[in-house]
């Protein structure tokens, strides 16, 4: 297992439209019985309630969401660009059929009782203080549903206060 080391926020120099966007991020949750993760590139950092804070959206068909839910807290693992396979096999496998962490090779470690990816270079442990399933009828941009929700497996948007950061 690699060691994190503990960093605070005002050192992060970090593109969230790159990061999350384009090199996609990992969320785990779990405990030591039990973890899923999830390939995410939607989501966003910055402040929320006096906090830093992540905000994720996870569609209600996900297994990971389970987790998160009853856990109350979760992992963002950032990877290097090298781990784009992995990633895009943990954004397309169910773990609620198959042990895809165990088949994609991926280590899980423990930061403050919450799941990481050991493979990743830089973790935000969060804990969720707010969840809200996005709801149609909220769309001002009524392209939104017929683009993205065809299937109607609307996102729960989840705010989470950014407890620790750590980096290798």
């Amino acid at each position: 297992m690699h060691s994190f080391q503990k960093i605070t926020s005002d050192i992060v120099e970090l593109n969230p439209f790159e990061k999350i966007g384009k090199d996609w991020m990992l969320v785990t949750a779990g405990n030591k019985e039990k973890v899923n993760t999830m390939t995410a590139s939607w989501g966003a950092l910055g402040q929320m309630w006096g906090k830093d804070a992540a905000f994720i959206v996870i569609r209600q068909s996900r297994y990971t969401k389970e987790f998160i839910d009853r856990e109350g807290k979760f992992s963002l693992s950032f990877l290097k660009k090298e781990h784009k396979t992995l990633m895009k096999f943990l954004g397309a496998v169910s773990g609620r059929n198959e042990d895809k962490i165990k088949e994609a090779g991926v280590e899980i470690d423990f930061y403050e009782g919450v799941p990481i990816i050991d493979q990743a270079d830089f973790i935000l442990i969060c804990r969720v203080m707010s969840a809200t399933l996005l709801n149609p009828e909220d769309f001002i941009d009524k392209n939104i549903d017929e683009t993205w929700y065809k299937d109607k497996d609307y996102h729960t948007l989840y705010i989470a206060e950014v407890t620790d950061i750590a980096a290798r």
